[in-house]
């Protein structure tokens, strides 16, 4: 198979969703592409093509070859430096007072009819062919293509009332001759064109605002760090040129400038803008750590492993932008309504003007002039185009900040579908480690010295058990005494002479064997000074934290939850008990996995699986939604459509709450887009005249148009609102 690439183009000019389909047409037919998609909320066209028959020049030749532009500027600025945006701004600047001069001229009574019209003209003529132009040319570029989009319908509005007027300024006596007013539409002309440019300013910096995420994770990144050489000398490089290996010295409250381990000292550190855990985290020697989180109040340093794009931090950036260009199912509905939009718009346009040229009064062409008008004005396809990707854009990026990683908008709206979740044990419901989760310290002694005998011993042991041992030392602030002499015994136990006594930690065999009287003890871990038993460990691999409090809010959203494990049913029973779970499947191979999932799925289910190990990739790839814990191994992640940056269970509520939200937002958007159409284009046409005498006006209508593609947009950054539900621990 040959190789492909992907390019990513921030198409300049896409005005509604017809511009959308044009683009696509046009790049699906540039040699090699095999994909192209353009998400008209980010302005961005996402092509997949062989390198060997097409390149990224042939690419923007045919944009530009159906009227657009490629920008040359990178996604995720600022919303301010876009040119696009700023060019629109400067075009205000001189629409609106213009706009305003010419509505109030021909009221202060300094000019004759004839005079004001001819300065009317000369006031509108900067607004038509400098602030309005670019519609003018884009609808001609559209029809030498055989098409129309919204700029069609803008350029035939204001093309018709500037032309009816400047024949009426030019020869009045024309049209008195015949019966008719010798008006003049040059305040409509310019207030449509402002209020047009006003709308797709307000638009363009409300999509900024949607897609705000990327450029907030983007900005965690320090420029600069500190670089130990092998003598210790401390240098001040930017992050750009760090590589893997590099010792990088870290300040307290500074942001840590990549992905490394800690070689020496310690702190708590900040991880909440990638994790949305409030809780710093401890870092020792030995411990990982994420770029751009912040450090507390002790100094690290750290030995780099992952930097620039490879970093977790580049990692998230990088799936929220491929996650906001995606384009979801639920987009094909948008599509096909749009694909016939406009011509259908341009056909009720004649027919308003031909329905009053027959019955309008007299005289009937500017009645019928200004409903053809108004009917083009005010039926805009961007709301229509903007309903669903904007809701995508802000539900991604409000997710990212959240922890919840969404690898795009179909992930996201079969999440919302899903009516039951699978959930793995090890990792997933458990911590995937040993810990001590009981000490049970023999009659005489207490557990604070248990545990002390105990980890004194295990803290010269690799063993994981004696890790788990050392660890819950830690946890209980016990100062661990001096062992000498440790001695390991494979598969059995250790001991060491701990303050002069000899201390033996293990199994009962091996007490035992040393002729020490343990008694009726089931525990795994046992601990003996001298000859004298002084009591057990239990570890295991214990339930998470709140793991039970989010199986409850799972059901509580009407879902069905089950485990599927390759554990003992004896365990994955104890711990479905622990979390409240009545639904357990045990002793699956990875294979098995998958069978339950479709299973589930050839009854009709939507299927969510949550996991992170290697054997539950296959069960997540097969799954409607897969759900990776972000502790995972990559393999699990790849084969994810969510990730959760945490290893908390809440965020799986978090993500399913976040979908049903953004679902319902987009169906909120179509429906109003639609209901805008629906009543505003016969109102424009003069539905309401025969009863009550009243026609819309273009300026309104323009208004109308420019406020309905805003209202969608900020209708979708409610999303930026949401909270992450509490799930107590």
């Amino acid at each position: 198979m040959s190789e492909q690439t992907r390019v990513e183009l921030p198409v300049e000019g896409m005005t509604c969703a017809s511009c959308v389909r044009r683009v696509e047409r046009a790049l699906a037919q540039a040699p090699g592409v095999r994909h192209a998609e353009v998400n008209f909320a980010t302005r961005r066209a996402r092509v997949d093509y062989d390198p060997a028959l097409g390149d990224r020049a042939g690419l923007v030749a045919a944009v530009k070859a159906v009227g657009y532009g490629v920008a040359e500027h990178a996604s995720g600025k600022d919303d301010s430096a876009d040119p696009e945006r700023e060019a629109m701004r400067r075009k205000l600047t001189v629409a609106l007072p213009l706009a305003a001069a010419v509505t109030v001229l021909p009221f202060l009574g300094l000019l004759s009819a004839a005079s004001a019209a001819w300065w009317m003209l000369a006031l509108t003529l900067p607004v038509v062919f400098w602030s309005g132009a670019q519609f003018y040319r884009r609808a001609w570029a559209a029809m030498r293509h055989r098409a129309a989009d919204m700029n069609t319908l803008i350029a035939l509005g204001t093309g018709a009332a500037f032309l009816f007027s400047l024949a009426a300024t030019a020869a009045p006596g024309w049209f008195r001759e015949r019966g008719l007013p010798a008006d003049v539409y040059y305040e409509a002309v310019v207030w449509i064109l402002a209020l047009i440019l006003l709308g797709n300013w307000l638009e363009a910096g409300a999509r900024a605002r949607a897609s705000a995420a990327i450029r907030k994770l983007a900005a965690l990144q320090p420029r600069t760090a500190r670089v130990l050489s092998e003598t210790g000398e401390v240098s001040e490089i930017p992050v750009e040129s760090l590589t893997p290996g590099m010792r990088v010295e870290v300040r307290p409250g500074e942001r840590i400038p990549a992905d490394g381990v800690v070689t020496e000292g310690s702190s708590q550190v900040d991880e909440s803008l990638l994790t949305g855990e409030p809780l710093p985290v401890a870092k020792q020697a030995g411990d990982e750590v994420t770029g751009a989180t912040i450090n507390g109040a002790g100094a690290l340093t750290v030995e780099l492993h992952q930097v620039g794009a490879d970093t977790a931090l580049a990692q998230i950036v990088r799936l929220v932008e491929e996650a906001q260009g995606a384009r979801a199912p639920i987009q094909r509905i948008a599509d096909r309504v749009a694909a016939v939009f406009v011509p259908v718009v341009i056909a009720l346009a004649l027919v308003a003007f031909a329905a009053w040229m027959w019955l309008g009064p007299v005289p009937r062409l500017p009645w019928a002039l200004l409903a053809a008008v108004t009917v083009l004005i005010i039926a805009c396809p961007c709301a229509m185009g903007l309903a669903v990707p904007t809701a995508i854009m802000a539900g991604t990026g409000r997710g990212a900040e959240l922890g919840v990683l969404v690898r795009g908008g179909p992930a996201l709206e079969q999440l919302s579908r899903v009516d039951t979740v699978l959930l793995d044990k090890t990792g997933t419901l458990t911590l995937g480690r040993p810990v001590v989760t009981a000490l049970h310290p023999s009659t005489g002694n207490s557990e604070e010295q248990l545990l002390r005998w105990a980890a004194a011993v295990e803290q010269r042991s690799e063993h994981p058990l004696a890790h788990a041992v050392t660890t819950a030392a830690g946890e209980h602030g016990i100062d661990l005494p001096a062992a000498a002499g440790f001695t390991s015994h494979g598969g059995l136990g250790a001991e060491a002479e701990v303050e002069g006594r000899l201390v033996r930690v293990g199994s009962r065999r091996f007490l035992e064997a040393a002729g020490i009287v343990v008694g009726n003890v089931a525990d795994a871990v046992l601990v003996a000074v001298d000859q004298d038993f002084v009591g057990a460990l239990k570890i295991d691999d214990a339930v998470k934290p709140g793991a039970a409090a989010a199986v409850a809010a799972l059901r509580r959203l009407g879902l069905r939850v089950a485990m599927l494990t390759g554990d003992t049913p004896a365990r994955a029973a104890a711990v479905a008990r622990e979390v409240g779970m009545d639904d357990v499947q045990a002793h699956l191979l990875p294979a098995d996995k998958v069978a339950a999932v479709r299973a589930l799925q050839a009854s009709g289910h939507k299927v969510a699986m949550v996991g992170d190990g290697l054997n539950d990739a296959p069960a997540l790839a097969q799954a409607d939604v897969g759900i990776a814990i972000g502790a995972g191994t990559d393999i699990a992640l790849e084969a994810s459509d969510i990730t959760l940056v945490g290893s908390d269970l809440g965020g799986v509520v978090a993500a399913i709450l976040l979908a049903r939200r953004t679902l319902r937002l987009i169906r909120q958007n179509l429906f109003w887009a639609l209901i805008y159409n629906v009543i505003g284009i016969p109102l424009a046409a003069g539905a309401l005249y025969p009863a009550f005498g009243i026609l819309l006006s273009p300026i309104v209508a323009s208004g109308a148009m420019a406020f309905s593609s805003v209202s969608v947009v900020g209708n979708s950054l409610r999303l930026r609102r949401f909270r992450r539900p509490e799930v107590p621990a």
